[in-house]
């Protein structure tokens, strides 16, 4: 069944294949966010209680979404690394974590500057917002971890793990809203019914988040590609292809 999966287990068809999906991804990602930001900016209608300041809605949470979605994904990277072995799992887990921690920033200062004029504060540690640090600094650790050995197969079992381990902290993000009393607002978009927002606010956000989504994508391609090339230095096909470059 997961037979056509298999060649993309070699590095070099992996980098290859990525290496396609930078252009389109980058191409999708600037039209979805000129008109996403376009529409969400200039026509979606101000809150009758946030006025302006809810426009910030259009980065902070595809932002926030996305910073729990890439922790997961580099969750189920862990875990391939550990069960199956895959060597391309950890080149993986080291693309995403800096483009993770970087949404997962998007997130907590965007957030902060919507919440100066919401909550008369710039930080308050609420559930979500601290959970969300969290998230922040388990980026942070997993980026660091992978970075204090000097031989990456050394680490990468350690990096896994805890991959795998703060991969708790994504329902406490989620569900904070509901298990604790807290001043962060409920599920408006993320909750399995109808969106608690106008159409015409709910279409560019939909918009923004997959512009999003594809912008993470294509960073993630491009930082997967440098880590393929770092770990198969002495390959013939690195070298062919660094002559070619040279050439």
């Amino acid at each position: 069944m997961w037979k056509w999966l298999h060649p993309y287990a070699n590095p070099e068809v992996a980098y290859q294949f990525t290496g396609k999906l930078i252009p389109w991804f980058n191409g999708i990602a600037f039209i979805l966010l000129s008109i996403g930001l376009f529409l969400g900016l200039a026509y979606s209608p101000a809150d009758y209680q946030q006025g302006e300041t809810v426009r910030i809605f259009y980065i902070h949470v595809p932002a926030a979404i996305l910073s729990m979605g890439l922790y997961f994904a580099m969750a189920i990277a862990g875990l391939s690394a550990l069960v199956w072995q895959l060597k391309l799992a950890h080149a993986a887990i080291a693309a995403i974590a800096p483009v993770g921690a970087a949404f997962t920033a998007i997130a907590l200062i965007t957030g902060a500057a919507w919440g100066k004029p919401m909550w008369g504060t710039w930080w308050i540690w609420d559930a979500r917002l601290t959970s969300e640090l969290i998230l922040l600094f388990l980026y942070f650790g997993v980026i660091a971890l992978g970075n204090a050995f000097e031989d990456k197969s050394q680490g990468a079992k350690a990096v896994s793990v805890l991959a795998l381990v703060g991969v708790v902290n994504l329902p406490i993000i989620h569900y904070s809203v509901e298990w604790w009393n807290t001043l962060h607002q409920g599920a408006t978009v993320t909750k399995f019914a109808a969106p608690s927002m106008a159409m015409s606010m709910y279409i560019p956000f939909v918009i923004c988040f997959f512009g999003c989504a594809f912008l993470a994508g294509s960073l993630i391609c491009k930082r997967f590609q440098g880590q393929v090339l770092a770990r198969n230095s002495l390959r013939p096909w690195v070298k062919q292809l660094a002559l070619a470059e040279d050439n």
